[in-house]
């Protein structure tokens, strides 16, 4: 879809007024509804370039109103990464540093990317009403019923998806819907009324009717819709419910191209853009360059800053994963499962206080092998750009830490087909975001499982993710001669040693099986931007969340040979930083005779 169309700026005042801009980069370009005539978009044509529209905006850049496309991305490493312990704001002191006041948990309702996000995801939700209100204009004999319904089952999906992602990160969020506009003067709408009960209507309503199978890769399926629904049950503990989905799903979901969902093969391969919607693929926002889009804009903006200094894209090196996400991947020598309760004893040495210039030697521990597809750390094949090569490819290693993201990068080999210039400074690349993989699907299962179902059948499901990471044609290989031009050998990079669960839920309990389950969940998705999120749903008022990241805190911020100065200090502050506040442009704009309608988060 986004092969033929472009993202463009919707206009906004509170944001969640009327939003439309879709445009085709060929023909189709269309000014926002109110300053066109809307007759002109009354056709078949017409509504399926403003479905386009909608979905274009999932990669969270193209309504953002900053003109900075890393604020508000749909990836989420932002609120999702380096809010939690997955990762380090990056680069160096004071540059982007509202990112430094979201690590520290010192945000505040001005800090600008909160304004970003609520802006990106409440175009998307007035895009998509704008199907739905233009579709009820279009004549019937110009559109079949069964397209007609396909096309409002999309519009309500992402609508759905939209709320969802709002409450995600602020919980007490609007509810809009198609009835809702300028014109009628009922554009003020309440964050005070329980958002779930209607995002979990209009999935019931996507899935209704939605085909299981389409005719473009990144539409929506019936299946998506399902997994969707069920991702927002787990979000209200409503463990029975999701259960009956999913069980559904892992026996009989497919991708909307009709593929039968499984793991990829070789985990790496979820983040390749040249393999990219395999079966694993449950809802992906499609991302593309190349495509005569201003700047690439169609590719993952959102990660632009998310590279090296050096290899590829080079810059920015802003989300560097954490010294507290790479111990996670060390493993016990001897079963290969992981370290559950001393994963955080003792860093994992790479390159701490030691030049780029100098010897060194990596650390030789046993270690999962999808650390190496998460993490680019010193004297490990970084896909097929060189051995990592240390402090060069970081801007400041003493502020943010020796590592660097890869999972949002791409191969040199591919660079002319999957990435393209932003700017002349930065790079965009075709990398989807997978907002579900079937990795999702089962560990969620699994946390079922744990909760109300089978501790035999949890452990199961877990393998199945563990069974893949095992797969050595998927490990990470060094190179021939240490050459990346000429290939690679048989040699894993590194010691890596992955095993299996034989009974140990069964045997270690609910607590036991709910501690695992939670952990792998974390080394699968690291640096995908669920984190923050996983452990907000986890906490569930307990205080569990607070207790992670204060812990997470404390060990980052006493590594000898690093001042993460800006953590120094930190507090996560229970009953306050679970969610984010309510960005403080939108309750000014809520207000009428000096009462705003937007209510702002607690504590804040």
């Amino acid at each position: 879809m986004k092969n033929s169309f472009i993202n463009c700026t919707g206009k906004s005042a509170l944001a969640f007024l009327i939003v439309l801009m879709s445009c085709n980069e060929s023909h189709l370009e269309k000014n926002a509804v109110g300053s066109l005539n809307e007759s002109v978009l009354a056709n078949r044509a017409g509504v399926n370039g403003l479905l386009i529209g909608a979905y274009s905006l999932l990669d969270g850049v193209g309504a953002s109103g900053t003109g900075s496309p890393w604020q508000s991305p749909v990836s989420n490493y932002l609120l999702g990464g380096i809010a939690s312990d997955d990762s380090h704001k990056g680069t160096e002191y004071g540059d982007e540093s509202y990112m430094e006041q979201i690590e520290n948990y010192t945000h505040t309702p001005i800090t600008s990317s909160f304004d970003s996000k609520w802006r990106a995801l409440y175009a998307g939700v007035q895009r998509a009403n704008d199907v739905l209100r233009i579709l009820e204009r279009v004549k019937p004999e110009d559109i079949s019923e069964a397209e007609r319904e396909q096309i409002v089952a999309e519009a309500v999906f992402l609508r759905a998806v939209y709320h969802f992602e709002a409450a995600k990160v602020w919980r007490n969020v609007p509810y809009v819907d198609e009835n809702v506009t300028f014109a009628s003067n009922n554009y003020l709408v309440p964050n005070t009324v329980p958002i779930w009960p209607m995002i979990e209507k209009d999935l019931l309503q996507a899935i209704a009717s939605l085909t299981p199978t389409k005719a473009e890769v990144g539409r929506a399926n019936s299946w998506a819709a399902k997994a969707m629904l069920a991702k927002v049950y787990m979000f209200q503990h409503k463990y029975q419910d999701a259960q009956q989905l999913l069980t559904d799903i892992i026996a009989n979901g497919t991708t909307a191209a009709g593929q039968k969902y499984a793991l990829m093969q070789r985990f790496s391969d979820n983040f390749n853009p040249s393999t990219k919607n395999g079966p694993e693929s449950v809802f992906a926002v499609q991302m593309s360059v190349n495509d005569n889009a201003p700047n690439g804009l169609n590719g993952n903006a959102g990660d632009l800053l998310n590279f090296p200094n050096g290899g590829p894209a080079n810059c920015c090196v802003f989300y560097q994963p954490s010294f507290s996400l790479v111990n996670s991947y060390k493993t016990d020598p001897e079963s290969g499962l992981p370290l559950l309760d001393t994963w955080n004893n003792g860093d994992i040495k790479n390159d701490q206080g030691i030049a780029s210039t100098d010897p060194f030697t990596p650390y030789d521990g046993s270690l999962d092998p999808r650390l190496d597809y998460t993490v680019g750390r010193r004297g490990i094949p970084y896909l097929d750009w060189g051995n990592m090569p240390g402090a060069i490819w970081i801007q400041m290693q003493s502020a943010s830490g020796p590592y660097i993201s890869i999972k949002n990068s791409y191969y040199k080999a591919d660079k002319a087909t999957t990435s393209q210039s932003y700017g002349g400074w930065a790079t965009t690349t075709a990398n989807n975001y997978n907002m579900i993989r079937f990795a999702d699907v089962l560990l969620w299962a699994a946390e079922v499982e744990v909760e109300i179902g089978s501790l035999e059948k949890a452990e199961t499901l877990v393998n199945m993710i563990r069974t893949r990471a095992a797969n050595k044609d998927g490990w990470v290989k060094k190179y021939v001669d240490n050459d990346p031009a000429k290939g690679y050998t048989n040699i894993p990079a590194a010691n890596y040693k992955i095993g299996l669960y034989k009974g140990q839920f069964a045997v270690g309990g609910k607590d036991y099986a709910r501690k695992a389950v939670r952990f792998e969940r974390k080394i699968e998705l690291a640096m995908e931007g669920h984190r923050f999120f996983d452990l907000q749903r986890y906490d569930n008022g307990t205080g569990y969340m607070a207790d992670v990241l204060n812990a997470y805190i404390i060990h980052e911020t006493t590594i000898p040979g690093y001042d993460f100065q800006y953590m120094k200090g930190a507090t996560f502050k229970k009953g306050k930083n679970e969610i984010f506040p309510i960005p403080q442009t939108q309750i000014d704009l809520s207000t009428v005779d000096g009462a705003s309608v937007l209510v702002q988060n607690p504590n804040y």
